[in-house]
């Protein structure tokens, strides 16, 4: 399945032009998207409803959208009040049905200079041919290491215990006629999981070794319950290769913030990792994932 993670910048390209449809073009085609920085009712994007215009130029897809904050952006229309919420999150799309979704609000650190907004990881849980897998489309705080490792440290806590939490309901429903279940069997929350989005560090850093354990001797050492940098395991090895380009003390910085991060069971199933390296719909570069979620356990995979 081939899987793609990517922060639009609200629609703006490196060339400062607002088009929406340049990012969406670049994704289609992949089984399941990752988009992060995507809005609602913003000034500076026409108060477009991104996820809905999103929805219309990706027909063939379910999707979940996950606001990180809602603020009021209500106005009155010839005497009528229009109820409207500004929002900036993260989205999901997926070829295949999005079973559940939840939002994981992320902890935050109050700034008195810069500006400072408030992060989000959006979980979506999609039955694949390889089973059930929670696929979260996250965006981690720009300013602070320390912030970052709080929000993965909070992460962290909510994958490992996922086998014994569960998804919108568990148990039986002792009340039928109230059809709380709609007839379905309890909803899967598996400790199977792929992290996609704008972490906001490099390989090597504190935040990315809190994710992938520092295993100098192992380098695709994989845990049951730990993640492993897609890029690292993949079967065909990527070419170096960065997904953001800035200015940095008069010179050019090339930095890969943007990441996939699989559970340790798909650990042999990456097949490559790459980057758009020079596509100017956003600030960002897309990543790219080709990963085996097709072969059923135990006949290819670990």
């Amino acid at each position: 399945m081939k899987l793609v993670s990517y922060n639009i910048q609200y629609g703006f390209g490196s060339d400062g032009r607002y088009d929406l449809s340049r990012a969406a073009r670049i994704v289609d085609g992949a089984d399941i998207i990752a988009l992060q920085e995507v809005e609602r009712h913003w000034q500076r994007s026409h108060f477009d409803d991104q996820p809905e215009l999103l929805s219309r130029l990706l027909p063939d897809y379910h999707w979940v959208y996950g606001p990180a904050f809602d603020m009021d952006a209500s106005e009155r229309r010839d005497g009528r009040l229009v109820n409207r919420r500004r929002q900036f999150g993260t989205m999901v799309l997926s070829k295949l049905p999005i079973v559940w979704s939840r939002l994981h609000v992320l902890p935050m650190h109050r700034t008195l200079r810069p500006l400072n907004t408030r992060n989000a990881a959006l979980e979506c849980m999609i039955r694949t041919p390889v089973g059930p897998v929670r696929v979260l489309s996250l965006h981690l705080a720009h300013i602070a290491a320390e912030e970052r490792l709080e929000q993965i440290d909070y992460l962290l806590a909510e994958h490992r215990r996922a086998p014994s939490d569960s998804g919108p309901w568990s148990g039986i429903d002792d009340e039928p006629s109230r059809n709380w279940t709609s007839g379905e069997a309890e909803p899967e929350n598996p400790l199977a999981a792929i992290w996609m989005g704008d972490f906001n560090m490099e390989p090597g850093s504190a935040e990315y070794r809190r994710i992938v354990g520092s295993t100098p001797y192992h380098r695709g050492a994989a845990y049951l319950d730990g993640f492993v940098d897609a890029a690292v395991v993949a079967i065909e090895p990527a070419d170096d290769f960065h997904t953001h380009e800035k200015i940095i003390d008069g010179r050019l910085a090339k930095r890969r913030l943007d990441h996939c991060f699989v559970g340790g069971m798909f650990a042999g199933r990456v097949r490559s990792v790459a980057s758009d390296i020079g596509e100017v719909a956003s600030d960002h570069f897309p990543v790219r994932v080709d990963i085996d979620l097709e072969t059923p356990l135990g006949l290819g995979g670990r």
